[in-house]
């Protein structure tokens, strides 16, 4: 079965129904104008590797030449979405839903209060944001984590125990909660956020000139880029790097990791906003699937260590499709 986009389908229905309140198909249907546009953010030809070059190394030349961080009809379509959607919250009291729609419309009302200078377009553009770095970058650890457990039958069987007593020992629940506290589940992610993350590096830029040392001085508005996967592949740093190894985060190996070595979702207060929601979404994917599922390479598969990967895209994906026999556990969990 080929599975990433039906990844890319269950992320896309998680952001627009928890982050925008809007009911999608996409998992069951594999159709969905949200979909659509999660699409259209990800492809990627000339036009928009020019663009995106420039934002990120010159950015102000791009200010100059006003290029797009996303497609016009993508932007366009998505406003209206979200347009709507607050237009019928407003006009029905609906209100403390507690979602990201929810944020950014009290965001809206406190800037016609205090008159900070947000527009309609710096509001709605942080939504649309929300579903480009959430969609695709979630569906590619989760395809990464499925490649890699179906070379490994026995991590799956361990998995798969951690999860049948955790429900025990809840009556048969298994919330978000106490998804958070499995050990195994947790390694099996760090591991795979370790070799797989989604965005490599991380860019800064410098406020204040920084002395590095009597021979460096960074200069005010440098842009600062830190290799995140270079330093998560040091073999100083994580023995046998290349191996897919989640003991690394048992609890008595993880403490002797050297800090800030490990920053899949970044470091300090401008780490990933929407860290947590891409745990608990990826988490509760991963929990579901062992539970109900066996994962089994096919013949002739390339083995998780020849896998290519796209080379003309922002985030770390596979370049080609990746395939896996899905085999029913047809068990009972005795709840």
């Amino acid at each position: 079965m080929l599975f990433q986009s039906l990844f890319t389908d269950y992320t896309s229905d998680v952001i627009a129904t928890a982050a925008f309140g809007v009911e999608t198909t996409a998992t069951l249907t594999g159709k969905d104008p949200i979909r659509t546009v999660a699409k259209t953010l990800m492809t990627v030809d000339w036009y928009k590797g020019l663009c995106w070059s420039t934002i990120f190394f010159f950015p102000k030349l791009a200010e100059c030449l006003r290029f797009p961080v996303f497609p016009e009809s993508s932007t366009q379509f998505f406003k209206k979405v979200f347009e709507t959607v607050s237009k019928q919250r407003r006009d029905n009291g609906i209100k403390d839903i507690k979602d990201l729609l929810d944020a950014l419309l009290k965001l809206k009302d406190d800037d016609l209060e205090n008159k900070q200078g947000y527009t309609d377009n710096d509001i709605w553009a942080q939504a649309l944001t929300f579903l480009f770095a959430g969609s695709e970058t979630s569906s590619s650890v989760l395809s990464f984590i499925l490649y890699e457990l179906s070379f490994r039958p026995q991590l799956q069987e361990k998995m798969f125990e951690e999860l049948i007593e955790a429900k025990k020992s809840q009556n048969g629940s298994l919330d978000l909660t106490i998804q958070a506290d499995l050990k195994y589940l947790n390694c099996v992610f760090n591991e795979a956020l370790r070799m797989y993350p989604p965005l490599g590096w991380l860019d800064r830029e410098t406020i204040n000139d920084y002395k590095i040392d009597e021979n460096l001085t960074i200069p005010a508005g440098t842009p600062i880029y830190v290799n995140g996967i270079g330093m998560q592949y040091d073999s100083d740093i994580y023995p046998d790097p290349e191996t897919f190894n989640p003991e690394r985060f048992l609890p008595e190996n993880e403490k002797d990791l050297k800090p800030f070595t490990y920053m899949p979702f970044g470091e300090g207060p401008r780490s990933c906003i929407a860290k947590r929601f891409g745990q608990i979404s990826v988490r509760n994917a991963m929990s579901h699937l062992i539970l109900n599922f066996k994962f089994k390479p096919l013949p002739g598969a390339p083995k998780p260590s020849e896998v290519k990967y796209e080379n003309k895209h922002l985030l770390l994906v596979p370049g080609e499709s990746l395939f896996i026999d899905f085999e029913p556990r047809n068990v009972s969990f005795g709840l």
